[in-house]
């Protein structure tokens, strides 16, 4: 199902998922070749911020490192279209609080391609001042992409929101990472953003959303992302 290639010096996963060709990078973003497209998930972008209004002592510099890694991959990859699948912004007001060096550089990552904002539970209304164009959830070819999973069965469906992470254990030395959660017709995408957690693909919320017997995790390396499969997956 899986096949480690290279491409612009950075080693990336190819899958499938519903018939479509697609690669998983190893800074958690997906690229459609044949449509030129790039998906992210779960940005969180201004968590930091966020959490400063709360009291809380949370470092204010999520949004410059998560934009920093989205410009290496967009320069990578030159899509034409971007979808970020919610939660792109922590809250509604994220967008708003958006430092002007940042909505710069946003402005900038979005100049000449098609960006959509997939509405997320975090950021369910269109965020303030950023461009592009918000939806709840949009078709492109046989794929559809929206922020939360639906219930059982859902070919062609890439979300996020669930944030997965996987975990192996091999000689004695356990190994958890942020993950694509596949069974070849639907993929659930890890968490983009700096600041956010992850949550293993054994829990119970993945209940009833991948083929027990087709469930793939590519896992995310230093280098490349590491395919593995279901059955070597361990809770935790």
């Amino acid at each position: 199902m899986s096949a480690v290639g290279v491409a612009k010096g950075f080693a990336i996963g190819t899958v499938e998922v519903a018939g479509e060709r697609a690669v998983c990078d190893r800074r958690g973003a997906l690229f459609f070749p044949s449509q030129q497209l790039l998906a992210v998930s779960d940005l969180h972008l201004e968590k930091g911020s966020s959490a400063a209004r709360r009291g809380s002592l949370l470092p204010p510099y999520d949004t410059a490192a998560t934009l920093a890694v989205l410009q290496s991959v967009i320069d990578d990859f030159r899509p034409k279209i971007v979808v970020s699948l919610g939660d792109s912004f922590h809250d509604g007001e994220g967008a708003a609080r958006l430092p002007e060096i940042f909505r710069a550089a946003l402005s900038a990552l979005m100049a000449g391609r098609d960006w959509f904002w997939v509405s997320g539970n975090h950021d369910p209304d269109p965020p303030a001042g950023v461009g592009g164009e918000s939806v709840r959830e949009i078709s492109l070819g046989s794929i559809l992409f929206r922020h939360e999973p639906s219930a059982g069965e859902a070919a062609g469906e890439i979300a996020g929101h669930l944030h997965p992470c996987a975990r192996i254990v091999q000689r004695g030395r356990s190994v958890r990472r942020r993950c694509f959660a596949t069974d070849g017709s639907r993929m659930i995408m890890p968490a983009f953003g700096a600041y956010t957690g992850s949550l293993n693909v054994l829990d119970r919320a993945f209940a009833g959303l991948f083929r027990r017997d087709g469930l793939m995790a590519h896992m995310l390396g230093a280098d490349r992302t590491y395919p593995i499969a279901g059955r070597m997956l361990r809770p935790g």
